[in-house]
Order: structure tokens, then C-alpha cells, then sequence
């Protein structure tokens, strides 16, 4: 493969070019995400045919013109969320499809997060060598062995996409994690519900509905503060300090000044946004108010929740999947809280897509309305697993 160094605006466009002339693209990105609200972007590498190209995001720092291209194609890469996550905040862009290596090798029995080294020495025989994973991709030039370190982050990922799309067609599965994956190129899969933001905070669920009210309009006030000087949340009030507001509830700016860890400069830039906020959460009418978060279960409906989680983890067992990417435990505490009525109920509840709720709605309805029970067989030959029974009138019938 020949490689390629973007550094201006041309080259950029002539890549783009070429990108526009494929129909599948594989993609990485190296980004610093400790000082900006978005992840900023350091360096991108993709390969377009038989080229690899290393983007330099420092020195190339409007990179629309390759996400516009970008849009119409298929992007290959491993755990792409993080990597579209930044298009869809940077450039309001998005691929038209996604194939993540990750995910497709999860339904093709590796586990939810094997990593691309292990999972290149699996299907291609070959040894990665990560030898630049805490590297500071800011620095220039790019050293030799920075570039070696990116040109194998997607040199072998349309060869094994092509491998893992094989096994998912001849154990059915391809549907399956067609959609699973389809959400990855949706735009609202990052953006943050601003109705929620305040559900973060810590503290939050010991507050009455008045507080929440207030941690609610101050977290909305702070989302768009720090998407506006794109710094992360903390640099524009730290999380403990969220919770100090609500208990002070200050009506001036010199109020703010009780608050230690809220400094000068942040009272001056914004302190009286704050106040604004604070008393828009007082004004607001009981109706208004967001309802309190529900309590975890208790010692009952934890219990319900283990019982879900053993069946689930036994038909991942008999599907070869991890438990994990059938269903999370909050979906089964939810499933706890709510007790759906039937299957139809616990797909809803689980937000299940079609492959989902098809392996465990129907099993978990049986399970929480009694008609199945789950026992333990093969103890004695050694090999035990989890079997569902049928039950009649309370007692087990197999």
C-alpha cells in the first residue's frame, strides 16, 4: 500500500477526490479529548483502494470537504462510536453506513471488546506491534513510528470486515448485526437529551423535585457553555460545585463568591447566567417540575434482577454471544420496575431491536409471569449448565 501525508488543503481535496470515487473507506482517528468538549482531532488515517492516507488534522484544520465526501460511503473500522462521535459534533456529517470490526466480531463469538491487535492476529495471522498508544498525537512531525502505528490501525480492516461479514452469513447473523449497527450512523445517537443532562450529576437522586428542578436549568445553562468555549463540563462548574448551587440558590453575583471552586473569572464571564438559571428553576410550577429518578430495587427486586440476568447470560451461552450485547443490566432493572405484562411489553421496555427481542422477550416474559423456571442440570457428569422448565401450577414439568 502506498502511503500518503495530508498536510494542506489541496491534498486534502484531492483525497477527497478519490474517496468519492469507492464505495467503502477504512477509518481511524487519533484525538485528545482532556481539554475540549468534543474530542479534537489529531490525526485521521484511512485507506481509499490501495492507499493509505494519514491526515493531518493539526496542520489541515478544515476537514469538511473529506466529511462531505465521506457521507455517501460505508466507513470500516473498530469501535467506531468515539470515531463518529466526532463527525457528527464537528461536521454535522455522517457516513451513510458503518461496519464496526468490534461489534461484528461480538456476534461472531469473540467477546464485546476484543481488541483489533488480537483480533488481526486471529484472521490474518499477523502481530500488531501498539507500540504508540499513549503516544501525543499533537506533537509534529509525525515520527516514523507514529506512522507505522497508523498505517496498521486500518491497513487489515477490510480484510478482516471481509472475514467476519462471512461467519455472520453462515451462522445467520448478518441481520443481526446489520442492525445493531445502524444506530452508529444515526445523529441522534450523539447528541445529549438536554432534559436529562442533569440525571449525570452525582447527587442527583436524593434531591426533591424543586432541586432537580434547578440542577436541571443550571446543567442545561453549563451543557451550553462548554459546547460554546469547547472545554469539557468541569471547566465551567465542577460537579460538586452543581450540587453547592442548588443548596445556595444565590440571587446575585457577589453571592456566587461563597463558592470557593467557582473562581473569579468564571463569576465575571458568567455568574450572572447562573443566577438566571437558578431562579428560572425556582419560578418554575409544581407541574413543571421533573419528577424524581425511581429508587434502585430493593432487596426483592434485586433478586428478580439476578434471576433475569442468569437467563440471560444462559441463552447468550446458547447463542454463542456475550450477555452483554443481548441486553444491559439497566434494561433489566427497568424490566424489575415496570413488570411488563407480555413479550410485546418487554421489548418495548428493553428498547429491543427486531434480533433482540426475538432471543429474549418471549424468555423473559415466560420467566417474570411464572410459566418458566430456570434449574441447574449435568452437576453430575461434570457439565452443568442453565435449563428452563416449564412450570404448571408452581411445580416444575421439564
Amino acid at each position: 500500500m502506498n502511503v500518503i501525508l495530508i498536510e494542506d488543503d489541496a491534498a486534502l481535496a484531492r483525497a477527497s477526490a478519490l474517496v468519492a470515487a469507492v464505495e467503502r473507506i477504512a477509518l481511524d482517528t487519533e484525538f485528545h479529548n482532556e481539554r475540549s468538549y468534543v474530542p479534537r482531532l489529531m490525526v485521521l488515517q484511512m485507506v481509499v483502494d490501495e492507499d493509505v492516507f494519514i491526515v493531518d488534522a493539526v496542520r489541515v484544520r478544515n476537514l469538511q470537504p473529506l466529511a462531505d465526501a465521506l457521507a455517501s460511503k460505508t466507513v470500516v473500522g473498530h469501535a467506531l462510536q468515539s470515531d463518529l462521535k466526532i463527525f457528527a459534533e464537528r461536521f454535522d456529517r455522517l457516513p451513510a453506513a458503518a461496519f464496526d470490526t468490534q461489534l461484528a466480531a461480538a456476534f461472531s463469538g469473540y467477546g464485546m471488546s476484543i481488541s483489533l491487535a488480537d483480533l488481526v492476529h486471529d484472521v490474518e495471522g499477523v502481530r500488531l506491534r501498539k507500540s504508540q498508544t499513549v503516544s501525543d498525537w499533537s506533537s509534529r512531525p509525525l515520527s516514523p513510528q507514529q506512522i507505522e502505528y497508523l498505517v496498521d490501525d486500518v491497513r487489515h480492516l477490510f480484510a478482516v470486515a471481509d472475514a467476519l461479514r462471512t461467519r455472520l452469513s453462515e451462522r445467520g447473523r448478518l441481520g443481526w448485526f446489520e442492525e445493531e449497527a445502524l444506530p452508529l450512523v444515526d445523529p441522534a445517537k450523539y447528541r445529549p437529551d438536554p432534559e436529562r443532562l442533569y440525571l449525570r450529576i452525582p447527587g442527583a437522586t436524593r434531591m426533591n423535585r424543586r432541586e432537580l428542578g434547578i440542577l436541571r436549568e443550571v446543567a442545561q445553562l453549563r451543557d451550553s457553555l462548554a459546547r460554546e468555549r469547547d472545554v469539557p463540563l468541569k471547566f465551567i462548574i465542577p460537579d460538586d460545585v452543581m450540587g453547592a448551587l442548588v443548596t445556595l440558590r444565590p440571587a446575585s453575583r457577589d453571592d456566587l463568591a461563597q463558592l470557593r471552586r467557582l473562581d473569579a473569572g468564571a463569576r465575571k464571564a458568567f455568574g450572572d447566567r447562573i443566577v438566571e438559571a437558578i431562579a428560572r428553576g425556582l419560578a418554575l410550577r409544581d407541574d413543571e417540575l421533573p419528577s424524581k429518578p425511581k429508587r434502585l430495587p430493593g432487596a426483592e427486586r434485586e433478586a428478580i434482577v439476578a434471576c433475569l440476568g442468569v437467563l440471560v447470560n444462559a441463552i447468550a451461552a446458547e447463542n454463542g454471544l456475550p450477555a452483554g450485547l443481548l441486553t444491559p443490566r439497566a434494561a433489566l432493572e427497568r424490566l424489575a420496575r415496570e413488570l411488563p405484562q407480555s413479550a410485546e411489553d418487554v421489548a418495548r421496555v428493553l428498547d429491543a431491536t427486531a434480533w433482540r427481542a426475538t432471543l429474549v422477550a418471549e424468555p423473559l416474559h415466560e420467566l417474570l409471569s411464572g410459566r418458566t423456571a430456570l434449574t441447574v442440570t449435568g452437576s453430575e457428569s461434570g457439565n452443568p449448565r442453565i435449563e428452563r422448565v416449564v412450570t404448571t401450577g408452581g411445580a416444575p414439568q421439564r
